[in-house]
């Protein structure tokens, strides 16, 4: 199953008819009015952050993942508080916070009242992606705040990184989400970094405490440095970068790595075992224009997952607490 490609005015087109058929009242511009600058801003917070941390990119990223798979991308990962989303431990690696509060710190002096959370979570992942060489994806805006923020929501709606083919393809299905977006949005892993007790489950441990690996779907030498880098030690501050060939660039190399039996988790591996995903992984490494272009489709159907608008929800003054 090949990802279909438009040429660039083509894939406007159907850009605009995807915003406006799967996410209501969704637009492109929609701060062209009251708050002109708002994506300005959000680049340059974005990029700001980026400069002195270089993990904020991935960070980003994962977190419009975790926003828009529970609840949809109504920015109900960022609220605080006892069984929230944030306190479950699926989310509690999640970074980038400090970002998207930022954006709205300055936000709410020029425009008060004006721009969603939301919206701030998804055009600061897009303006990750691009700030490490990505391509320049234009999405709709308009999303409003949710108000219900669940622990016990998380583990059912995202991806665990022991996943197999079809549990991914379910829950990838429930967002309205396709195969081949599954095959693309996994390209996120070309960036960003992971704690070793992501993987574990790649390894076994024998009676002297010594990793040993698990399963034959894992270059040797690769997991010989996973192995490495991680020890026998449960630290929970241990990372390794996603991709271990060009972590810091959003590029193809994760189908790369893909094809070289270097894919961190074991949801990355299974993409090799199903034809038709396997298919599409060998395109897609073949060709970083295609990637990129199936990107920009697959990101925007990702950013419109679950969207609330007009009076589902509301337009907070503070991302981590409700208006009430």
């Amino acid at each position: 199953m090949r990802a279909l490609v438009f040429p660039t005015a083509v894939f406007l087109l159907f850009s605009l008819f995807t915003a406006a058929s799967v996410s209501g009242n969704l637009s492109f511009n929609f701060y062209a009015a009251s708050c002109p600058t708002a994506e300005f801003i959000v680049r340059n917070t974005v990029r700001s952050f980026s400069s002195d941390d270089p993990s904020i990119p991935g960070k980003l990223l994962r977190l419009v993942f975790h926003d828009c798979f529970v609840e949809g991308c109504d920015a109900s990962l960022m609220l605080q508080g006892n069984n929230t989303e944030q306190s479950d431990p699926a989310n509690r690696s999640v970074g980038g916070f400090s970002v998207i509060d930022s954006a709205k710190r300055v936000l709410e002096v020029f425009c008060p009242g004006t721009v969603s959370c939301a919206d701030i979570i998804a055009l600061a992942a897009r303006d990750a992606v691009e700030a490490v060489g990505g391509p320049v994806v234009e999405i709709p805006t308009g999303r409003r705040d949710g108000m219900v923020s669940l622990a016990s929501n998380v583990r059912p709606n995202i991806v665990d990184t022991s996943f197999t083919m079809d549990e991914m393809v379910k829950l990838f299905s429930s967002k309205g989400l396709s195969l081949d977006d599954l095959v693309i949005l996994s390209g996120a892993h070309t960036i960003g970094s992971a704690h070793c007790s992501s993987f574990r489950d790649r390894f076994q441990q024998d009676s002297k405490g010594r990793l040993r690996l698990a399963g034959n779907d894992l270059d040797t030498d690769y997991a010989n440095e996973l192995m490495k880098e991680c020890g026998s030690s449960s630290n929970p501050s241990v990372t390794v970068n996603n991709d271990p060939e060009t972590s810091t660039v959003f590029d193809n190399q994760y189908y790369r790595n893909l094809l070289a039996h270097k894919g961190l988790f074991q949801s990355d591996s299974v993409l090799l075992r199903d034809n038709q995903t396997r298919k599409l992984v060998d395109d897609l490494a073949n060709d970083q224009e295609l990637f990129f272009e199936n990107w920009s489709q697959s990101f925007l159907k990702l950013t419109t997952v679950g969207v609330k608008t007009e009076e589902e929800g509301e337009i907070r003054r503070s991302c981590e607490a409700t208006n009430a």
